[in-house]
This record gives structure tokens, sequence and C-alpha cells, in this order.
């Protein structure tokens, strides 16, 4: 898909869809308002009809035009204006899109929304921009026959009065942030029998040489000379040998280096403490924080932004045999200190140990994490919600900032001292798991905490948001490529 930005009249636009938008209980916008007459009102009669109100996702398409120079248009609803932020945008735009590419239709034009209270024209753009292209690609890599057809072209078509650069700047950003979630969505969706350690390693160096980012994998020889025990204890009972990548963006000179730490169990059956069938079903997503990760290093480099960036995947496949991690192994991590392991499905924070002590050894000064960590934070925040811990309030504001500037959506947890007291261990330093039903994502970080040092970090549990069980308006089921445009848009601004 290409984007571009355009400014012409609306009835001027040669699109196969043209998208205008309508605010709830609100008249058209002028734009809108001069399409209508070369419409000869039927818009106007769809609103008078009731059929058209403009509540938020609300899809009204006209097959049959005459007068202007689009085949089709289709009325988006965006909801009340005062109620309109950035996930409202990026998820109407999304809805609208799906709809319309259900068919094959080379070209698709959106009508940027007018007057959003509070964020910038360009900010607008590239909301919607990145929106249209999630919602024109599906989660069927592997179908025969095809469910989606992404158009060749989407145009963004803005008033000449608007920010011209500007508004070409955001568009540009746009299309390679949609992308790098493509990318990260698709990783997600891949079958576990394709993507594993070593093809998901290779990707990787893939992807680095054509955006133009180091990179270095270490196989399994190298990760015992680098003492990530804790890491290869999880791997042991697999067949596929584990690989940590680690991704350098070096643009910022002698500035701080932000790290990126991605888990990568590329398919997790909870090893000796086996999941259920229902339970280990869509385990193929819990690479998804990786697949972030590897999404985000691409868009950095494309983007050419001036900082420093350190993206680090620690992959592995989570499997029982009869030489997997047992309960009660104690295991040694990276930087020294001992693990009891009490639950072998709680092995993402024995993966992650190792990396982020890597992160911090490699002297970055800000670290973000991102992991399918738990089930709890499912259960305390729903299905679209990552949960977000830290040592630093000022350092995890940044990262809720950066959230909610791209409309994708967080929440912090509290990380209070008592906490840690869940996770100690009789016979080693620490133990894998809280041992109780209660806080379980809140334990889970506290355990992560432990290897970060004194390193401002934030773990964000993306369990919920990384993947769709089902379809919805404006969302395909699978991989949804989450928070790749939040590490971006935290990459954007100083660390």
């Amino acid at each position: 898909m290409k984007l571009s930005v355009h400014f012409a009249p609306l009835y001027e636009i040669p699109a196969d869809w043209l998208i205008v938008t309508k605010w709830e209980d609100e008249p058209f916008s002028a734009p809108v308002a001069e399409l209508d007459a070369k419409l000869d009102r039927a818009l106007s009669r769809l609103v008078e009809r009731g059929d058209v109100t403009g509540k938020a996702k609300e899809l009204t398409p006209l097959y049959d035009v005459r007068g202007v120079s689009a085949q089709r248009v289709l009325v988006l609803g965006l909801g009340k204006r005062a109620k309109a932020d950035p996930s409202l945008l990026l998820n109407t735009a999304a809805a609208a899109a799906k709809l319309t590419t259900t068919k094959s239709y080379p070209r698709l034009a959106l009508a940027l929304p007018d007057g959003v209270p509070s964020i910038p024209a360009e900010i607008v753009a590239r909301l919607v921009a990145v929106g249209l292209m999630q919602g024109s690609e599906g989660p069927g890599i592997r179908k025969n026959k095809v469910d989606r057809f992404a158009p060749q072209e989407i145009w963004i078509v803005a008033q000449a009065s608007g920010p011209l650069e500007a508004m070409a700047s955001a568009v540009r950003r746009a299309e390679i942030e949609g992308r790098a979630v493509s990318l990260a969505r698709e990783l997600v969706n891949m079958p576990p029998c394709d993507l594993y350690p070593e093809t998901f390693a290779e990707r990787a160096v893939e992807v680095a040489r054509k955006a133009g980012v180091e990179c270095h994998v270490f196989d399994e020889p190298r990760l015992v000379q680098e003492r990530m025990g804790s890491l290869l204890a999880v791997a042991q009972g697999s067949d596929r040998p584990p690989r940590l990548v680690t991704l350098r963006h070096r643009k910022g000179g002698n500035g701080k280096t932000l790290a990126l730490v991605g888990k990568g169990v590329t398919f997790d059956s909870g090893g000796l403490s086996i999941k259920t069938t229902d339970g280990m079903v869509d385990m193929k997503c819990d690479m998804a924080g990786a697949a972030a990760v590897l999404a985000a290093m691409q868009a950095i480099a494309e983007l050419d932004l001036p900082v420093n960036v350190m993206g680090i995947m620690a992959l592995v496949e989570n499997m029982p045999s009869g030489k997997a991690v047992k309960l009660g192994d104690v295991l040694k991590a990276r930087n020294g200190k001992t693990i009891e392991v009490l639950n072998t499905d709680a092995e993402g924070r024995l993966i992650l140990a190792d990396a982020l002590a890597w992160a911090v050894d490699q002297k970055a000064d800000r670290i973000v994490d991102l992991a399918t960590l738990t089930g709890a934070c499912v259960v305390a925040l729903g299905g679209e919600v990552a949960g977000v811990m830290s040592n630093n309030d000022g350092w995890s504001e940044k990262v809720q900032t950066a959230a909610r500037t791209v409309g994708e959506l967080v929440w912090p947890l509290p990380m209070y001292p008592l906490y840690s007291e869940m996770i100690k261990s009789e016979v080693a330093d620490i133990k894998n798991t809280g041992g109780s039903r209660y806080g379980g994502a809140i334990s889970a970080a506290k355990f992560l905490e432990e290897f970060v040092a004194d390193v401002p970090w934030v773990h964000m549990d993306i369990a919920g948001p990384a993947f769709a069980d089902k379809e919805s308006a404006s969302r395909s089921a699978g991989g949804t490529g989450c928070f790749v445009r939040t590490l971006v848009e935290l990459a954007s601004g100083a660390v």
C-alpha cells in the first residue's frame, strides 16, 4: 500500500471508495456539504431519514453515486466531537477499511475529519492513515482464497489551508508505522511450525539488513558463555534451540540509550506445567512482545530517528520433554541471582530475566519490556488494555503519554514493596511465581524488577491486547501488532 496526501475538493477525488466523516448531532462539514450538493443531496436525505446519525463506527455505504469522481461513498460516524480521542480516530478508520476491502479496489480515499479537539490535524492524519492500513489486512495469510484485499493506494484528503509539509510528513510516518504494525501482525499470526527461535532470528537478520540496523544473534553456545542460565532452562525442553537477538540503531551520538526488550516464546505449551487445549490453542502469540520490538526497530530505522535504541528479543520454545526444566529446579540468571522454579508455565519472566540483565550490562539508560506475560493482567484490565508497571514514576508517565498519543490503551498497576514478599523463596533468592491467584500481574513484574538494577524501567503486560480472539468492527481476529507505534512514539521523544 502506498499512502499519500492530497488537497482537492472531495467531488474531484478519483477513488474507488471515498470515505467521508460525520460528527454525531452535527451537520456535515463544509467540504462534505459541497460533495453532498454534487450528489443531489443524497447524504442529506440519509440524515433526514435517520439512516446516518454520526454515531461512532456507524458505516453507511453508497454504492451507486453520480456527479462526482468517486465510484462509491462511505459515510463514517465519529461519535460526539467532545469525546474524540486518538483511539477512536484510529479504530473508526480501521472499521471503514474493513468494510471497503472485502473486494479488490485499487484506491481508497478518506477525507480528513475536521476540528478534532486538542489533536493537531497532522496527528489526526497519522492516526486515520494507520487505521486504514490496519483495517485493510486480515489474518488469513495461509488461506487459498483470500477474504481481504488491501488497496494499492490510500489517499488522505486534507484542506489546502492546512499545514502542507507537516501533513505530508505525518502521512509518510503513518506508512512506515503501518508497515511495521503489519510486520508484527504477520509474525504473531504465523504458525509455530514455521516460526520458531531459529527462523525468528533469521527474519530479524533480514529485517535489520533491509532497514540498516546492526544485528547480533546469540546461539546456544554463546548463551552459555553469557551465563544466561534462566533463558536456557526454559528452552531445554524443546528440540528447537534458543536465540537472543540484539538490534542497534545508533543515531543519537553520545546521547542516552533506550532498550526495548521483547518476550519471544514462539510456542508455549506450559512445559511440564502443561496447559489445557483451550489454554494452549493461541500460544503461537506468546512472542508478540518480541514481534513488537522487531517491528518498532524497523520503523525507527526507516524514520532515521536521531536516537540510540537497542532492541533485545529473547526467543525460545517452551515444551515438555525428558529434558525439560522441572518444578523445584533452581536456576542461576545472568546477574547471579538464583531462581526456584515452581511453575514452568511462568516461563516468560525467566527468559526476560536474562534479557533485562543483558540490557543493563549493555549500558541502557532506559528500558521498556513488552510481554504477553500473565492471564492475571487480562482478568484485571480486560482484553484491550495493557498493564504498565515500573520502578520509576517519571519514566512510566512518559511511556503512558506515548501510548495515549498514538491511541493505544494502557493502565498503571501499583508496585508497592509489599508485593516483593510474594516472590521470596526458601531455597533461592526468588521464586518464579507469586504462589497466589491474587496480584499475579504485579508479582510477575516484581520478579522482573530484580533484573533491572537501578535503571528506569517499564514493564508492559500485553497479554490482553496482543491477540484478538474474535472479529470486531475495527479489529480482525489474530495478532494486533499492538504497541509498535507506542515504542516508535517513545523513541521519537527525548529518552
